[in-house]
């Protein structure tokens, strides 16, 4: 019923994320030039990496749920050997991963606000920080979402069934935002 209703869920979010692309297309419609002139700003090697990054985390969170589902939920050797790691291990990984893009995405604002582009100097700026600010939102939402599962596992005395599950849910969450992430990589960066 857990998977059931996060899939509904998460079918909602993906409405409130087609109602921004939607904007940000009729915006950017209704102003070409500006859109012309406000993305040669934006730093396309740096978000492309920043980008890898956070697709890369949707694999160890993969990984994770691998894990949880053989019931590992720690390393069974050492730290170096990463084919024995378990759901621990990997969703510390993939929180790690998550908080580097959110950095990323921090410094890519304070150097597109270094240029003039802030979410009141104009509609791109206003579009791109809506945009890509819940977007942002919802990844800190998802990397709660893993010191939760994490703190449950430390916490509790075994590994149960129910921990699987949260493991899972949490991870339909994260492989959600990094999809919608590259439509909106796609969109804002590399569509001219």
């Amino acid at each position: 019923m857990v998977s059931v209703g996060t899939i509904i869920w998460l079918s909602s979010e993906l409405m409130f994320f087609a109602a921004l692309f939607a904007c940000y297309f009729t915006i950017r419609a209704q102003s070409p030039d500006l859109w012309a002139s406000e993305t040669e700003l934006l730093n396309i090697p740096f978000s492309t990496g920043n980008t890898t990054i956070l697709v890369l985390s949707s694999v160890t969170c993969q990984l994770g749920v691998f894990a949880a589902e053989r019931g590992q939920v720690g390393r069974t050797g050492s730290i170096w050997q990463v084919n024995k790691w378990g759901l621990r291990e990997w969703f510390i990984l993939t929180f790690v991963m998550g908080a580097i893009f959110i950095g990323g995405q921090a410094t890519e604002y304070v150097e597109l606000v270094h240029h003039g582009v802030t979410l009141s100097s104009n509609a791109y700026g206003s579009v791109f920080y809506l945009t890509t600010g819940f977007h942002g939102i919802h990844v800190i939402g998802g990397l709660i979402a893993f010191l939760f599962v994490l703190g449950r596992t430390y916490v509790a005395r075994r590994f149960t069934h129910e921990q699987a599950i949260s493991a899972v849910v949490v991870s339909y969450y994260w492989h959600f935002v990094d999809v919608v992430w590259i439509g909106l990589f796609a969109t804002i960066y590399l569509i001219k």
